[in-house]
């Protein structure tokens, strides 16, 4: 996978696929601008080499349609703030109207095509919808890994018309840090895996007792583990037919000599609301009708042993429902030991970052990925077919 300091960029038109989906207010206005900052760097840079720089992203779900609230026009102002620099948006993403935009470019200036997703030939990896793109550039850029899981016309498609492609340095950094910690890391590797459903994450939970030292398993989905080995619930939620899933990676873990490690107590609630009845059990004793919605603090003091000593640390997914201020404790608590460990940590997915934000403790997290579904699907041992195609 070529980067973008094997290329020679001076005077090339170059088309570098974003991922500026990022969240705005009624009034249109940016709330949360980290996954335009995060690309920064790579945009920065190839403007230095004297690059004419053609950013393409999606926004929101407009359904192949050309939906005004879904017009980048307040993220190419916004990027422009950031950059210094004006970024003109061109009216479309292909055709004559981005053709005409793109030829006005001078070197080391910038610009933004609308909405990717106004045509639904974006989702559907349109060989016509990809020619026409990979038309207007010379050289193509992925710096979206949060979409590297997409085989659509601007992460895949695209790099077959185009003489030269590269990562950018996000996506270049996201597959370093993954293989630091998946494919090559120190040990011991521990692995925390959290969040609501076990279905969601099966086939990363059966990859990763292939990778990992220790395993950590809290938020919902441990409620089906504990069900599994004959741990009465309570009302909390579980998947009753992956029970003897369950059961079963719990055999494999054993066999392998990966050590699992389960919730000894929780925080059980009378009902899922930030001011229920709520207090701590051991998972022996959660009531008949209440729901378990955070880890309890012996299992937080088990946890904090469980990653003493550990020398790589993944996390995906938070401990319980830290949404509420009454069962965020597990989850901060987490958060501040991985934070203080020595370990290299990466943590992914949209819950947990938000939950290390919301701890304080994001500068003293060793990397926290842009990706999604994107991070899950490596977690699983998949090829990312927007990686795939920058071979």
């Amino acid at each position: 996978m070529k980067t973008l300091k094997d290329i020679e960029l001076a005077g090339k038109k170059v088309l570098v696929r974003v991922d500026f989906n990022v969240p705005m207010n009624d009034a249109g206005e940016i709330t949360d601008d980290l996954r335009i900052r995060t690309v920064l760097p790579t945009l920065r840079y190839l403007l230095a080499q004297k690059a004419r720089v053609i950013v393409c992203t999606h926004m929101g779900r407009p359904k192949g349609q050309r939906v005004e609230k879904y017009s980048l026009a307040p993220v190419a102002a916004h990027l422009a703030r950031l950059l210094g620099c004006p970024v003109p948006l061109a009216g479309d993403c292909i055709g004559a109207v981005a053709a005409e935009a793109v030829a006005r470019l001078k070197d080391g200036e910038i610009l933004m095509l609308e909405n990717l997703r106004f045509y639904a030939q974006e989702e559907k990896n349109d060989p016509d919808f990809s020619r026409q793109l990979a038309s207007l550039a010379e050289v193509y850029v992925n710096d979206a890994f949060a979409v590297s899981h997409r085989a659509h016309a601007s992460v895949v498609g695209v790099t077959d018309h185009v003489s030269e492609k590269a990562a950018g340095f996000l996506l270049q950094q996201e597959v370093e840090y993954f293989h630091r910690s998946i494919d090559n890391p120190q040990r011991p590797l521990v692995a925390i895996v959290g969040g609501a459903k076990v279905s969601g994450k099966l086939e990363a939970l059966r990859n990763m007792l292939e990778k990992v030292d220790k395993m950590i398993i809290g938020g919902a989905m441990a409620n089906t583990f504990l069900k599994s080995q004959g741990h009465g619930v309570g009302a909390s939620k579980v998947e009753d037919d992956l029970l003897d899933t369950a059961a079963d990676l719990l055999r494999r873990a054993a066999e392998r000599g990966v050590k699992m490690y389960l919730p000894v107590d929780v925080i059980a609630a009378d009902r899922f609301a930030p001011d229920a009845i709520s207090k701590q059990v051991t998972i022996q004793d959660i009531p008949e009708n209440w729901m378990a919605l955070d880890i309890g603090p012996a299992s937080v003091i088990c946890f904090n042993e469980v990653l003493a000593d550990a020398k790589t640390i993944v996390w995906n997914g938070p401990m319980g429902a830290f949404e509420m201020a009454a069962f965020a404790r597990g989850t901060m608590a987490l958060a501040h030991t991985v934070a203080a460990s020595h370990a290299l940590s990466v943590t992914g997915g949209g819950d947990s970052n938000a939950a290390i934000n919301q701890s304080g403790e994001a500068a003293n997290i060793s990397y926290m990925s842009t990706g999604g579904g994107a991070f899950l699907e490596l977690m699983e041992g998949k090829v990312l077919p927007g990686i795939k195609a920058l071979g």
